[in-house]
């Protein structure tokens, strides 16, 4: 039989309800069983270690104990038996999940993909190496599988085939992105893998690589039949190769555009198919997530299985891991036949999947309970509330809860002060765009978020 450890979950009146639906959920995923100890306080906030250590009774065979992340004193005030472990868990019951390594929504055997990321590198050869290389490092580490060199067109870069060499030597996996011959014949003899693009103006050249992949497109996009004869043509020489028949901004005909993936599909069943999914997220004033989203889950039902994405634009400058997230998301929302909903956290970047409050109720319980001069301040229904040991104070307006903030407490220095505006920001961030808001915890935006350290007193 499986050992599965026993943890002891420490939590006040007001959370445990909560606490037992979140580890309801985490326990069988992570693979413990869950005891809960209430304590007789409603706020789990205003626990500390020596408080706990009166009121504890710890159950048998418990390995582990975790208290709320809020809980003030030493560890070691709790008396525990050898080789039990005490320690604080996250602030938020929700975040218990992530505590635990298992994000909430995400099932096991969550995050394989089956489309390649080709992340390209604009105007290569106006870049040092160390620029190309950094960039490279920072694809790859962000979901990229191959890293594309774009050249520029003009002048034939004399560099195509060094930085190829270089890439490779690093490890990286590389196309060659130029309708230069040079260019590509470079780049083929240091290790690039693939070429981009072949259409009838330069098919027969091609032939002269018969190792290396390419990618046939249209002479004009909306010419699927130029894009059958290339087809022919590198079929008839047994080159190998994929198709892209090229997505058009909205309003350049971009319906047409994905009506041509649809035919292309059906045309050429066993064809592999690239998209280079630039045309929309450079191209668009949004930010490039939802669109990533629409168009991994569009690629993803059409059996494509590549795409090429750039980060140029500022809206753009994650879309590499934007698109590795949602390649994973819509993976798996096909191959389970569920929504992508409620699994990839990561994604929801703006608002957030969920808003927690304590509700009026809550909220005046724990003003009634708090008794010292430390501030917690909460953002619900349209509010900033202020709560500490004399007032309970609540206000659209942060400016003003500050005033009377000081009216009540004169004593306010500019530390504190300055932690205060900045929490109230924060809070005000968090009602304008609809987000969660915790006190000395980041606000989230999904996999832009940057863990917050707390400078609180």
């Amino acid at each position: 039989m499986e050992f599965r450890p026993r943890i002891l979950f420490v939590t006040g009146k007001l959370a445990e309800p909560s606490l037992r639906r979140v580890l309801a959920e985490l326990a069988p995923r992570a693979g413990f069983e869950a005891e809960v100890a209430v304590m007789p306080i409603t706020v789990a906030a205003l626990l500390t270690t020596d408080w706990i250590a009166r009121h504890l009774h710890l159950p048998e065979a418990v390995q582990r104990v975790i208290l709320p992340g809020y809980t003030r004193g030493e560890l070691e005030r709790i008396r525990v038996p050898e080789g039990v472990t005490v320690e604080r868990g996250p602030k938020d019951v929700r975040d218990l999940p992530d505590h635990f390594g298992k994000p909430r929504g995400q099932p096991a055997g969550y995050g394989t993909f089956d489309i390649e990321i080709l992340a390209e590198i604009n105007h290569a050869a106006r870049l040092t190496m160390e620029e190309i290389l950094s960039l490279a490092k920072k694809y790859r580490a962000d979901g990229a599988d191959i890293i594309d060199l774009g050249c520029d067109p003009g002048d034939t870069w004399a560099g195509a085939g060094n930085a190829v060499r270089r890439l490779k030597e690093a490890g990286f996996r590389v196309s060659i992105d130029s309708f230069n011959e040079q260019e590509v014949e470079a780049g083929i003899a240091a290790g690039a893998e693939l070429v981009l693009s072949i259409n009838s103006t330069n098919v027969d050249a091609s032939l002269r690589w018969p190792e290396v992949e390419v990618v046939a497109i249209p002479d004009v996009p909306s010419d699927l039949n130029s894009l059958e004869r290339t087809i022919d043509t590198l079929q008839n020489a047994g080159r190998p190769f994929r198709i892209d028949p090229i997505i058009e901004p909205i309003g350049f005909g971009f319906a047409a555009s994905l009506g041509r993936y649809l035919e292309a599909r059906k045309r050429w069943p066993d064809v592999e198919i690239m998209m280079g999914v630039g045309n929309l997220t450079e191209l668009t004033d949004v930010d490039s997530a939802g669109i990533n989203v629409l168009l991994a889950g569009f690629c993803q039902e059409l059996g494509i299985r590549s795409v090429l994405t750039t980060e140029v634009i500022n809206w753009c400058r994650s879309a590499v891991k934007e698109f590795d997230l949602a390649r994973k998301l819509v993976h798996h929302a096909i191959r389970e036949r569920t929504l992508p909903k409620h699994v990839e956290r990561d994604l929801v970047i703006l608002r957030d999947p969920k808003r927690y409050e304590l509700g009026e109720e809550g909220l005046r319980e724990l003003a009634a309970k708090v008794t010292d001069r430390n501030y917690r301040l909460f953002a619900e229904r349209g509010e900033i509330h202020v709560i500490n040991g004399s007032v309970y104070l609540h206000g659209k307006d942060p400016f003003e809860l500050f005033e009377q903030m000081r009216a009540n407490d004169p004593k306010l220095d500019a530390g504190h002060s300055f932690y205060l505006g900045y929490e109230m920001a924060k809070a005000v961030t968090a009602l304008t765009l609809g987000k969660s808001y915790t006190q000395d915890q980041s606000l989230h935006w999904g996999f832009l978020t940057v863990p917050e350290v707390s400078h609180r007193t």
